[in-house]
């Protein structure tokens, strides 16, 4: 068999959300490349006899360069090893998986995607926010939350719900942007640690009150009417915390 890379999203955390093509990825892999925020117990469904290559990739944290991660995927590959690329959440959402797949394909690599839940999704879902309603919200926009460019007059004026990835660290700039373009500052918002983990932590309020204080992250802003659906969810979810 042709050797390939496979370019696997994790899923947001709880190991139980780990599709099942990828655990037969893993299985195959003789060399996988590990991301931060992916799930330890994902190692089970790696084979004894692959190598495991730790590459970080976590905001703030130190981490392998993109340069090395894609040059050990090609060189491997060539090698006719099959490499296995892990990555939390989906590998084409925030996760420079395109980047990766196009390198790849340069160098004439085959390679195989296997799409993972974003985070952007099943972290809300996890404390009942359903990011499209239609009574509240029209569509939903994934946003970084460390972006120089964004234009958040329009993202306000899009009316639809917004989840902001990596935000934590940015998190009053955020919010003092999104007022600024005119969003109420009564708007419900909420920011979800450890989302799908039971270390999962909440706090469910309005862009106003909102606040990073005693989170560390990796964290999910979300912003929008439908957070208001959780709020019951929510005060049960800090219940268990406590």
């Amino acid at each position: 068999m042709r050797a390939r890379v496979y370019l696997i999203g994790a899923g947001p955390g709880d190991l139980e959300l780990l599709t099942l093509k990828a655990v037969r990825a893993l299985a195959e892999a003789d060399v996988v490349l590990v991301d931060d925020l992916v799930s330890p117990e994902c190692r089970s469904f790696v084979s004894p006899h692959a190598r495991v290559i730790h590459v970080g990739k976590r905001a703030g944290c130190k981490s392998s360069s993109q340069l090395f991660i894609e040059k050990t995927m090609v060189e491997n590959a060539k090698a006719g090893r099959t490499v296995a690329r892990l990555k939390g959440g989906d590998p084409f959402v925030f996760g420079r998986g395109g980047e990766e797949k196009q390198r790849l394909e340069e160098a004439g690599v085959e390679v195989v995607v296997i799409p993972g839940i974003t985070a952007g999704i099943a972290v809300p879902a996890a404390l009942g926010i359903p990011v499209t309603h239609r009574d509240y919200a029209h569509g939903v926009t994934f946003v970084t939350g460390h972006g120089a460019d964004i234009d958040w007059a329009a993202l306000v004026r899009s009316k639809t719900t917004l989840v902001i990835y990596m935000g934590l660290k940015n998190l009053q700039k955020i919010i003092s942007s999104l007022r600024a373009a005119g969003m109420d500052p009564g708007t419900p918002a909420c920011l979800i640690e450890n989302g799908t983990l039971d270390s999962q932590k909440a706090l469910v309020t309005t862009l106003e009150q909102l606040s990073a204080a005693g989170f560390v992250g990796p964290a999910v802003i979300v912003i929008g009417e439908v957070v208001g659906l959780a709020i019951s969810s929510a005060i049960q979810q800090n219940a268990r915390a406590a």
